[in-house]
Parts: C-alpha cells; sequence; structure tokens
C-alpha cells in the first residue's frame, strides 16, 4: 500500500512549498479585498438594496458612461435611503429622511474614514474614494445601514 502524501515528509514538504508559492503569487490588492469582504464589524447592521445606479442607465444608453463627471446611486432599506453622488473631487451623500450620525467609507484595504452626517442628512468625503468601498451610515436615530462593495 503507498503512503500517503502527508505522511511522508518528502512529499508532505513539497506540497507546502508548492502552496507557499501560490500564494505569494495572488496581487496584495486581491488578498486585501478578500480579507475585506469578511470584516464586517457590525452585524446588526441592516444591508441596504442598491436600487439606482447611474452608471448602469448610462451604459445603456451610450457608450460615453465612463467619461461621466458623476455617478449617482441610490441604496434603500425599509427605515431610509442613502442617495450617493461620486465624483472624482468628493463623494457626496444624503440620508433620507434626514437624520444626523456618522458616515464611514470601509476602503478594500481595510482603511475606515469617517464623515459627519449633518442634520439635514447630509456628509461628504474628500477625496473621493479612489478604490472600491462599502458605506456605513449610523444615524443618531434608528438603524446602523451597510452598503454592498461599490466598485469605481
Amino acid at each position: 500500500m503507498a503512503t500517503p502524501w502527508w505522511s511522508d515528509d518528502d512529499r508532505f514538504l513539497a506540497a507546502v512549498t508548492q502552496a507557499r508559492r501560490a500564494a505569494e503569487e495572488v496581487p496584495e490588492e486581491f488578498v486585501a479585498a478578500g480579507k475585506a469582504m469578511f470584516c464586517w464589524h457590525d452585524i446588526d447592521a441592516e444591508l441596504a438594496a442598491l436600487t439606482y445606479d447611474s452608471a448602469v442607465e448610462s451604459a445603456a444608453a451610450t457608450r460615453s458612461a465612463e467619461h461621466a463627471p458623476l455617478r449617482a446611486l441610490i441604496f434603500a432599506t425599509g427605515e431610509l435611503t442613502i442617495e450617493l453622488e461620486v465624483g472624482h473631487e468628493a463623494l457626496l451623500g444624503q440620508v433620507v429622511p434626514a437624520r444626523a450620525g456618522t458616515a464611514y467609507t470601509h476602503l478594500v484595504t481595510g482603511d475606515v474614514v469617517m464623515s459627519v452626517i449633518d442634520e439635514s442628512g447630509c456628509f461628504v468625503f474628500r477625496p473621493a474614494p479612489a478604490q472600491a468601498f462599502r458605506l456605513q451610515c449610523r444615524p443618531a436615530s434608528g438603524s446602523n445601514v451597510v452598503t454592498d462593495w461599490i466598485a469605481l
């Protein structure tokens, strides 16, 4: 009977070496994005559904969608709506109905940036995220809400 590979030291070491080399070939950004997907820091947050994306609308209508200066996104839960405009300089947002609180962008690198949501429900992130991110809104009253990942 043949010895299983995990019982043969040379075959086992060769398998571990091959696995380590394969892991080193994975791009660092891909690893960071994978880790970020599983770092949902607030499991009680409600996931907001994407209800509108201007990139999808304009891509269907014209080929110049990638040159559009702004991208509009709308996310909704049963309790509130988050309207976003992603531009080259800033990410502008508004929580409807208006509620003060705090907004966070969670970047695929694991970095988190905070912005104050004012009493009219408005917030801004300057500069706009340059990579994929998810938005978290923590209104002073009501549910904590998280969007899905937004790829730029």
